[in-house]
């Protein structure tokens, strides 16, 4: 079993993105990469709205219709912009079209439930000082040969705000990632000199999503030569602060890259009612059930 040792956490708190290889056992992996290709296979197109997940990058602006905003409890399948052609039909295979499955996958199944709540999680969450974490956005993220998209930089508490901020990532690789297939990339301690500035939020009457500042100070552009890439085998876990400033890469390969990640956020801390998931049938999951 993997510990999260002192050190480990040191070096997390330091750099703001930490990788622990072999978090996950091959069989663990197994079972989710199989999961996760169940999920794909059962796919059903008849009847979806063709909801792609965009970036802030592209020209339409981010996911905002229902199918979206009402995914927290949900297992919903989202599509890359690029498998859908002016028809409004998939220029490709249901399976290499999906960009993403989500946002309810630790509640609703099994596999991931198992990988998301469990004492070596929770280890880690004590040792960053969280006192009553809440687990939320969980999903399946693929990159498929030579579709998988591009993600620009970010960061995580920006979708997902507390005040203080406090968004953990837990990023599980399924399979190997390498900059070759659009693995992640960081700029090392942004997190302890870049405020959140800009939030995504639900706009009024909930008819869509954007960005807002929320700050007069923007930081400047990282160098692209700042980001450093993270090539990981399957089974890694990736910690990833919500402050730290990262991004990945198109997959242009012939090598798929599916990844498996959740977040928490401290349950003390104040979650903002305008961020665009909401616990709407339920609360959000405790980590902690003492």
């Amino acid at each position: 079993m993997i510990v999260f040792t002192s050190e480990l956490c040191d070096q997390f708190k330091r750099d703001g993105c930490l990788a622990i290889p072999g978090f996950l056992t091959s069989d663990e992996v197994k079972e989710m990469r199989n999961e996760a290709q169940r999920l794909l296979d059962e796919f059903d197109i008849e009847g979806h709205p063709m909801t792609t997940f965009a970036t802030e990058e592209s020209p339409k602006g981010h996911v905002g219709d229902q199918y979206f905003l009402e995914s927290e409890d949900k297992v919903r399948y989202f599509l890359e912009e690029g498998a859908i052609g002016p028809d409004g039909r998939l220029t490709m295979s249901k399976e290499h079209a999906v960009n993403k499955i989500g946002h309810g996958l630790h509640d609703l199944i099994p596999v991931f439930a198992k990988a998301s709540v469990n004492d070596r999680v929770r280890a880690i969450a004590r040792a960053l000082e969280y006192k009553d974490p809440m687990v939320l956005q969980s999903m399946l993220i693929f990159k498929q040969p030579k579709i998988g998209g591009a993600v620009p930089c970010h960061q995580d508490s920006s979708f997902l705000y507390t005040d203080p901020p406090s968004a953990l990532g837990f990023w599980f690789a399924l399979e190997d990632c390498k900059t070759t297939n659009g693995c992640l990339e960081f700029v090392s301690r942004s997190h302890l000199i870049t405020p959140i500035t800009s939030r995504f939020v639900v706009k009024e009457g909930r008819t869509g999503t954007e960005f807002v500042p929320i700050s007069d100070v923007k930081p400047p552009e990282p160098d692209p030569s700042e980001f450093k890439a993270i090539e990981v085998p399957a089974g890694t876990l990736v910690l990833i602060h919500g402050s730290v400033l990262h991004r990945s890469a198109p997959n242009l390969s012939d090598s798929s890259r599916y990844i498996y990640t959740f977040h928490i956020i401290e349950g003390t801390y104040k979650y903002d009612e305008r961020n665009w998931l909401q616990p709407r049938t339920k609360p959000f999951t405790r980590l902690y059930t003492e």
